[in-house]
């Protein structure tokens, strides 16, 4: 077995910035990585994916660890034990496809886009600057921070979520998410959750990505709150 841990991705600014010709919205996003994981285990010589603490994943051909392993000409039995939740704008999916194409030696970042937009990102991993469709990063200078992360029982569907920003007319975020106003409408219970993470924490929150995460700067403490500080390239990997 080789053990690999998949860090949460934390979209820290997000600015939409086009349309391609083929509907793919296009982004400027200075993401993250984070020192909350998932753990996966990996079995050269096995089969069969399974996941633990997230009984409602989809497991087929769509689940992206399965891509993954496709995209990379690899075969493996993968046991993942998820701490990040799915459906919170922190890339927990497209980390765990990306730590079995780091395990797999995978390196191109473009085609691992077409696989899922995050999936670019989590492969780089660090920090970086994101363009394109999520598949162009431009690597910066990593940065230790601190982030309290409140992650509401309930998840954002990304795809409904971009369909309301362009029915709202592509609204620009106030807040340093042009996708914030989008969430709001798809998920008005985000409200509560906000607000609340605003009250222990004296600041005003960002929404992570398409939702359902806020997050603010520094460590607090509160219901469903979450301290996670960033981590560099490569972090989680086996040595």
């Amino acid at each position: 077995m080789i053990e690999i841990l998949a860090p949460a991705k934390l979209t820290v600014s997000l600015e939409m910035v086009g349309l391609r010709d083929d509907g793919y919205h296009l982004i400027d996003a200075e993401m993250v990585s984070l020192d909350l994981h998932d753990r996966l285990e990996v079995d050269p010589d096995g089969q069969g994916i399974e996941i633990l603490n997230a009984p409602d994943v989809e497991l087929g051909p769509d689940n992206l660890v399965a891509k993954a392993l496709t995209l990379a000409g690899r075969t493996a039995g993968v046991l993942i034990d998820k701490a990040i939740p799915p459906g919170a704008g922190l890339g927990g999916g497209s980390s765990d496809a990306a730590a079995i194409l780091r395990w797999a030696g995978f390196e191109d970042e473009e085609r691992a886009a077409t696989i899922g937009a995050d999936v670019a990102f989590c492969l780089h991993g660090g920090r970086g600057r994101v363009t394109g469709i999520g598949e162009s990063i431009d690597a910066l200078s990593y940065e230790e921070r601190t982030y309290t992360l409140l992650t509401p029982p309930f998840g954002c569907s990304t795809p409904a979520v971009y369909r309301a920003w362009d029915d709202m007319g592509g609204p620009k975020g106030d807040n340093g998410n042009d996708l914030e106003p989008a969430a709001l409408a798809v998920a008005p219970d985000l409200v509560e959750y906000r607000d609340y993470l605003a009250e222990v924490s004296g600041q005003r929150p960002r929404l992570a990505g398409s939702g359902s995460t806020w997050f603010v700067e520094g460590a607090f403490s509160g219901d469903r709150c979450v301290v996670a500080k960033t981590v560099p390239r490569r972090w989680g990997m086996p040595s």
